[in-house]
């Protein structure tokens, strides 16, 4: 029921309902997309590490992130996949000669819309594991791939990604944009 003043019906919604939109709103594709575009076009380096029995043969490469894509499943839970591509160049070094690999893959993160006391909004992130680096290696010999298996190359490719990855998201400017502090920010807004 509408109360007695104003200019006429105003459509009227109940707090569950607004709550809901707010989140879906607040949570939308272009925002979480924007608040991991940081990480799009980052390039970083490892190694050289011991690699393989013995750490004999030693690893190292130039890891290229490209533009994430982002999927939202909207439930009783709004959630997220982002999905990273990457490219990584490495580098097989056997000291008496060296194996070079291309690596294109993805990197998945799981995200999910929480509500939290007293009145905030956060992202929270699932920490990424090496099983969530998906990645396709290639190289032109055959000794190459039989290097490859022994000295483990793809797990330590996984690993690596998979902790930069959760270093990365734990920076101060990603997490300012996890935890939205609603109340702070009505707060401010309102100041007279």
């Amino acid at each position: 029921m509408n109360p007695p003043w104003g200019d006429g019906p105003t459509p009227y919604i109940d707090y569950a309902q607004f709550g809901r939109r707010f989140l879906e709103y607040a949570a939308s594709e272009q925002r979480i997309s924007g608040a991991f575009a940081q990480l799009t076009g980052a390039a970083f380096d490892f190694g050289p590490i011991g690699v393989g029995p013995g750490k004999l043969a030693k690893v190292a490469a130039q890891v290229q992130l490209g533009e994430p894509k982002l999927h939202r499943y909207v439930d009783d839970i709004i959630s997220f996949e982002l999905i990273i591509p990457l490219d990584v160049d490495l580098l097989l070094d056997l000291a008496v000669d060296r194996h070079s690999f291309q690596v294109h893959g993805n990197v998945h993160l799981h995200l999910a819309v929480r509500t939290a006391e007293p009145l905030r909004v956060v992202i929270d992130i699932a920490e990424p594991r090496p099983s969530d680096v998906r990645i396709n290696v290639a190289t032109a010999t055959k000794r190459g791939q039989l290097l490859r298996i022994l000295a483990s190359v793809d797990h330590e490719i996984r690993r690596f990604v998979a902790r930069y990855i959760a270093t990365e998201i734990r920076k101060p400017h990603i997490a300012a944009v996890r935890d939205i502090d609603v109340a702070a920010r009505l707060d401010a807004a309102w100041k007279l």
